[in-house]
């Protein structure tokens, strides 16, 4: 991040802004950190980034409260919880994905293809673990 540190914020992009905005959260080391749509508006690069500094946070010890709407996100996650109406609707391990397909359809959520893909194999006999493409 140095050499942003004579750049006025106006001169710099959404992901770079998104970037030290985590650095200066790192600097009150926290046990805890919320990001709440992180990646919105991002360019594909600046999601990747993003992405792989929540893994390498997650690598570190530190516990992530991850909000987002993007479903192919929900492989960055230990957990999931799913909110209705202010209320948890359900909480699972992203390893239970799979068993829960049809509720989280139901909620509304649309399944990332990769499960899908999972899924349907497993129904002809051909089992993936899901933990093969998980983070």
């Amino acid at each position: 991040m140095e050499e942003y540190k004579e750049k006025e914020a106006y001169e710099l992009s959404l992901g770079q802004k998104q970037r030290i905005t985590i650095a200066g959260v790192l600097s009150l080391k926290p046990k805890y950190i919320v990001m709440d749509e992180p990646t919105a508006m991002l360019d594909p690069e600046g999601k990747e980034d993003i992405r792989k500094i929540v893994k390498n946070l997650k690598s570190m010890g530190y516990t992530i409260i991850y909000i987002t709407n993007i479903i192919e996100e929900i492989f960055l996650s230990d957990r999931v919880v799913v909110l209705e109406k202010g209320e948890i609707a359900k909480e699972l391990k992203t390893s239970e994905i799979l068993d829960n397909i049809d509720f989280l359809k139901s909620k509304g959520i649309t399944i990332p293809k990769e499960i899908e893909i999972i899924k349907h194999l497993e129904e002809k006999g051909i089992n993936i673990p899901l933990s093969e493409i998980i983070n």
